[in-house]
């Protein structure tokens, strides 16, 4: 996060040498030497976050042929984007902005803070099961990035909580899942919905001033990190169907298409309202729903799925175009869009 890797203060202009320091030394040169290397360390601070924040956003692969989906030219391309694509920003040493009250009232009554801190939670228990069982080095080492960075989103948020003054509900134990591969495949298909809905809440946010231009610069790079997460899974996706042999893709086709029940029954259980678990505690799934009910932008269902469209296009644009980008959430969204005015 750019704001979190500047120096303390802002770097003021440096004064101007004196004409001769060698042969009349002034009392203020140790001063003005400890301000020139602030300012220097400074500019080497935000060069490095620009550059880091750059390379989250921009790869392409060193292979210059045609890629084969399932092939391991493939494996590799995707598993190299998600750790070479790392943004190494520290939730501890995040300069969380000063709200107005106004704009403070507003963050703190959005009802998403438990759904998203126990996502995060939920989510990077789920990856590091699986990875645990994959013995392929470079895509183990690719899956341990991703659950490190879902659970460096749920420190953020508890951060954010905590800054902001936001009492969260008591936390649930997060327990690995029974089938690792299944839990797997619920957090990388439950974030391909979220993030297309969030790419969109996101801007709305930020282009109605919802959330202050302060807030928003220093909770980016969460959201770009998600995108970078439904990039890697829908190519594993692809990878490893390709890679199966033909007795297990049906085994597998169906697990996908549970899955997708799966989460199709969550969402509408959410639209119905009976979503809660039995202390009145939002579950997880909640939180791209509750986002847009409480914005109240003045899009219309239209202009939102429009505004999803256009952000989730622009978020994969930086990527790698021979790497596949996630389809299935924004082709139904299309297919919404075209009966909608």
């Amino acid at each position: 996060m750019k704001r979190a890797f500047e120096a303390d203060g802002s770097v003021a202009d440096l004064p101007s040498a004196p004409a001769d320091t060698a042969s009349s030394p002034s009392p203020s040169a140790p001063a003005s030497a400890e301000a020139r290397a602030a300012a220097v360390a400074a500019t080497i601070a935000r060069t490095a976050v620009e550059q880091a924040d750059h390379a989250m956003r921009h790869w392409t692969g060193p292979l210059p042929d045609r890629l084969r989906i399932g092939s391991p030219e493939h494996l590799r391309m995707f598993c190299n984007m998600l750790l070479q694509t790392h943004n190494p920003y520290k939730p501890s040493v995040i300069d969380w902005p000063v709200l107005p009250p106004d704009a403070l009232r507003r963050v703190t009554s959005l009802p998403i803070w438990d759904i998203a801190v126990q996502t995060e939670g939920r989510a990077s228990i789920r990856v590091h099961s699986y990875a645990r069982t994959v013995r392929d080095p470079l895509l183990r080492s690719a899956l341990e990035m991703d659950a490190d960075e879902e659970a460096r989103h749920k420190v953020v948020l508890a951060k954010l909580v905590e800054a902001y003054g936001i009492t969260l509900a008591p936390e649930p134990e997060y327990l690995p899942p029974a089938d690792p591969e299944w839990g797997w495949l619920v957090t990388g298909y439950s974030e391909c919905i979220d993030s297309f809905a969030a790419f969109g809440l996101f801007a709305a946010a930020k282009d109605s001033g919802f959330f202050p231009a302060e807030l928003v610069e220093t909770f980016e790079p969460v959201i770009q990190e998600e995108g970078r997460h439904i990039l890697f899974f829908a190519n594993w996706v692809a990878w490893y169907r390709a890679s199966l042999p033909w007795w297990r893709k049906p085994a597998f086709a169906w697990k996908v298409w549970r899955v997708w029940f799966f989460l199709i029954r969550e969402r509408i259980g959410i639209a119905r309202g009976i979503d809660v678990d039995v202390d009145g505690a939002a579950q997880d799934a909640n939180f791209p729903m509750n986002a847009a009910d409480t914005l109240g932008q003045t899009l219309s269902p239209g202009a939102m799925i429009d505004l999803c469209l256009a952000e989730d296009a622009r978020r994969m644009a930086g990527y790698d175009a021979r790497l596949l980008r996630p389809t299935t959430v924004p082709r139904l969204a299309r297919l919404v869009r075209r009966f909608l005015k």
